[in-house]
This record gives C-alpha cells, sequence and structure tokens, in this order.
C-alpha cells in the first residue's frame, strides 16, 4: 500500500494524535482499531471506528491545517506513520489540476465537518 516511516504502537485508550494538533503526518492502521471523536461542548462524540489498512490524519496534512478531531486506539493498535517524502513525490506526480481537485476535497470535507459540529454544539447546548 504505502510505505511506512515507522510503526507507532498504542494501548487501549490511548490517543494518537488530538483535536487541534498540528497535522504533519498520515497514518495507517495496521492493526487494532482507531476511534475517530470531536469534543461537543463537554461530551466526547465518536464519529466512526477505523480498521486495519484504513488511512486517519490525511485531511490535516493535505490541507495544512490543524486537526479536526482526535484518534484514539480502542485495543492494541499499531499504525505506521506514511513516509512524508514518498506522499509528496506521489501527490507531486498528479496533474496540478487533479492536485487542485484533491485539495479542494479535503478543504471542503474539513468545512463541512466544521459545520456538522457546530450544528452538534448548538444542539448540545439548547439541552
Amino acid at each position: 500500500m504505502f510505505p511506512t516511516a515507522i510503526e507507532e504502537k498504542y494501548k487501549d485508550g490511548e490517543i494518537i494524535f488530538k483535536e487541534g494538533s498540528s497535522g504533519d503526518w498520515i497514518y495507517v492502521i495496521e492493526s487494532g482499531a482507531v476511534e475517530i471523536s470531536k469534543k461537543i461542548g463537554r461530551e466526547k462524540v465518536v464519529m466512526v471506528v477505523l480498521k486495519p489498512g484504513e488511512i486517519i490524519g490525511e485531511l490535516g496534512f493535505i490541507t495544512k491545517t490543524p486537526r479536526t478531531a482526535t484518534a484514539t486506539a480502542i485495543g492494541d493498535t499499531t499504525v505506521g506513520i506514511i513516509d512524508p517524502i514518498f506522499f509528496e513525490q506521489e501527490f507531486n506526480k498528479l496533474s496540478p489540476g487533479f492536485q487542485a481537485v484533491l485539495a479542494s476535497l479535503a478543504i471542503r470535507l474539513k468545512k463541512t465537518t466544521d459545520y456538522a459540529c457546530s450544528i452538534l454544539k448548538t444542539l448540545y447546548l439548547q439541552k
């Protein structure tokens, strides 16, 4: 799939990255599972649970923005950090137009996630 620079191992409940942190790395889940969650008010809202072979952290890396969610290990979990040089080289092989499309999709996904969370926060505060 992707060459990984290093592997990291996490125990159940350990945080891989936190919402708002720098998006410097893209990870591939090698074993275990990862919960993606956001803080809405005082509550943690689980958005999705991802399994081996799935990618996390790509949004912050591509958009060069802070992480939009927190990634937490479920059970013993191993993730590989995708070699950023390889990723950049592969991305740069794409035509400028296709690079722009992918960047646009990533930015739109971030905006959509932020908007959905603002609605959830409004609903949460109305309780």
